[in-house]
């Protein structure tokens, strides 16, 4: 059990319990649809926690970068796909991680392939990323001859060959309702399902890919995809509460932050915990407020999220400060410390780097 004392700077909480039920929610929910389930490891990067995963027999993982495969091929996964656009400027790291594992690039250019067709050394699997609405990567689904000219390209090589339709549909981020991020979902499968139909003769084995947490935490049954890469829901957060997808007791990280002013006249709580420890990644409540995270109340053992009233509403570097109600303000003494559900746990767990769980353990790696 963690005591408040052993706390004295920023601290990333993580409840192990909660980890593990939110693997096993997803799992589950992947197996009875039939999909391969490929869990974007980015969010927690940590061997420890990537182990979790073994449990309930998983064997593929995606990751947001070569480094990160590179980090997680020596903890011996053997085939990560990496979901970002190939950058070619790492193509040594590229041949020699194809050297040792199966490993899975995403291009979106006639160039990349050309590229990596006269550079590669070992066989590689090439993913075409799809851009089905979000708008920041991804070849137009409408754009039929660049999606032609990539396949042309890479039936030339003897170590490229084409293996899927990748999309990440992350403008469930910004849905307004549940109803929503399942019609996102929806016209996603939609869109890819055509591209599929057009090119399934040339290519049986072809493989549909989608990858956000809040389509795949709503939707029941992934039926008309082959494969699944949710990563933000082995943690969720308050952008995930904020959506609807999870409740606050699925939030299994929390920061715990020392009190280090209090200023009556605004009710607000200066906390020691800024955007170097959450990040400026925000949530957006009902009503169109802010947030950077909830207060929580913590017993030592669990925490929990009774109301909404005090959330941590602006963060400079190292400051974050906490507007709170009456009973809080009063509550909170200077030297205590305070529990906050962050936005956004992917960014807070990748500036933090190492977590505390609720046993006292440390883990770093």
């Amino acid at each position: 059990m963690i005591k408040n004392l052993q706390i004295k700077e920023p601290t990333l909480l993580l409840d192990r319990e909660k980890v593990l039920r939110n693997i096993k929610r997803m799992s589950e929910k992947a197996k009875k649809s039939g999909v391969i389930f490929r869990p974007h490891f980015k969010t927690h990067q940590s061997k420890k926690i990537g182990s979790w995963f073994r449990d309930f027999l998983i064997d593929k993982i995606t990751v947001s970068s070569l480094n990160m495969a590179l980090y997680f091929s020596e903890d011996n996964w053997q085939d990560i796909t990496v979901a970002f656009p190939v950058n070619l400027r790492e193509i040594e790291k590229i041949n020699y991680l194809s050297s040792k594992i199966t490993l899975n690039l995403l291009v979106e250019s006639v160039e990349s392939v050309r590229f990596l067709k006269s550079e590669l050394k070992n066989p590689v699997n090439i993913f075409i990323k799809i851009d089905t609405g979000y708008k920041r990567t991804g070849v137009f689904p409408q754009n039929i001859d660049i999606i032609d000219k990539i396949l042309e390209e890479t039936q030339k090589s003897d170590l490229l060959e084409f293996k899927r339709f990748l999309t990440h549909a992350g403008h469930t981020y910004k849905a307004k309702s549940v109803k929503e991020i399942k019609e996102i979902y929806k016209e996603t499968v939609r869109i890819l399902r055509e591209l599929k139909s057009r090119y399934i003769k040339d290519f049986p084995d072809l493989i549909l890919s989608i990858g956000d947490t809040p389509s795949c935490s709503v939707v029941e049954n992934f039926e008309g995809v082959d494969e699944v890469r949710p990563g933000n829901f082995v943690f969720y957060d308050v952008q995930q509460l904020e959506l609807g997808v999870c409740n606050s007791d699925d939030i299994a990280v929390c920061m715990a932050c020392p009190v280090v002013a209090k200023h009556k006249d605004r009710k607000e709580v200066v906390i020691y915990g800024g955007a170097v420890h959450f990040s400026k990644d925000y949530a957006v409540d009902k009503k169109g407020n802010i947030k950077y995270g909830y207060l929580a109340e913590f017993d030592g053992e669990k925490w929990d999220m009774k109301d909404k009233c005090c959330y941590l509403k602006s963060l400079s570097q190292e400051h974050g400060i906490l507007k709170t109600c009456d009973y809080h303000f009063e509550r909170l003494k200077i030297g205590d410390i305070v529990f906050i559900l962050p936005a956004h746990s992917c960014l807070t767990a990748n500036l933090m780097k190492s977590y505390m769980t609720l046993e006292g353990i440390l883990i770093k790696d």
